[in-house]
């Protein structure tokens, strides 16, 4: 993914420290169950008497079952993840379409693992997510939200992550949401809706990840990004993990 500069300056000495085997202990941890059960979701809602069902839940600014929590959040737009203070990976809005072709997939085996369990051992992914959570914990000059785009060379196809440090009411590091979205369809629509349309700018030479010469005018595919859906189907038909 295409890292922002403040993010590529930090020190590898730093963030490579992260502890994505989740050693630690959260004010919010299950203990007693090990963190890459496949069952750990059950096992661990069963230790703490959680909620479930039609239970209600009080919230800051509203009250709903559980049930209405789930079905909401299913529909929210994007994949949405939460990984808490101690690098355990303890949600996500799981697709009520079991087919359905996830642009960071996941699995509900995967709830309750390490940080370290859900990363696929390819690429430098484990390091650049380390870097990544080293700077939302840390709150690096200020930075309370990362976004990287993935380049695949189709400017019809902008898929971006968006990772956002997650505070307690004391402003302490409780852990990070990312949202990953196809954000294409809703450059298109503006642009419908509003007449106007999308141009090359030829000053954008830094920083842009699109370029001109990756697409084909005709289709808007390019090969590169043939070559990178190929890969990606082929991980995650052999690891069944996910990019975080």
């Amino acid at each position: 993914m295409a890292e922002p500069k403040w993010l590529q300056d930090l020190k590898e000495e730093d963030y490579i420290k992260e502890d994505f085997d989740a050693t630690g202990k959260s004010r919010y941890t299950v203990e007693g169950i090990d963190k890459n059960d496949p069952d750990w979701l059950n096992k661990a809602a069963k230790k703490v008497h959680a909620a479930e069902g039609d239970d209600y839940v009080k919230l800051d600014a509203g009250l709903l079952t559980v049930n209405q929590i789930n079905w909401m959040l299913r529909r929210a737009f994007g994949e949405l993840t939460y990984v808490d203070d101690n690098n355990q990976f303890l949600w996500y809005n799981r697709p009520t379409d079991p087919n359905k072709k996830m642009l960071a997939k996941r699995t509900p085996d995967q709830v309750g693992d390490t940080m370290g369990a859900v990363h696929p051992d390819i690429r430098n992914v484990i390091p650049e997510a380390k870097k990544v959570i080293y700077a939302l914990r840390n709150k690096i000059d200020g930075h309370d939200e990362v976004k990287m785009p993935v380049p695949n060379g189709n400017r019809h196809k902008l898929i971006l992550h968006d990772y956002k440090r997650i505070e307690d009411d004391e402003g302490n590091y409780v852990g990070t949401y990312e949202w990953v979205q196809d954000i294409y369809p809703f450059v298109k629509y503006f642009c419908e809706t509003t007449g106007q349309k999308l141009v090359d700018d030829p000053d954008a030479t830094t920083g842009a990840t699109y370029k001109r010469d990756e697409v084909d005018t005709g289709t808007g595919a390019s090969k590169h990004e043939e070559h990178v859906e190929k890969k990606q189907e082929e991980t995650d038909t052999s690891s069944g993990a996910s990019e975080y």
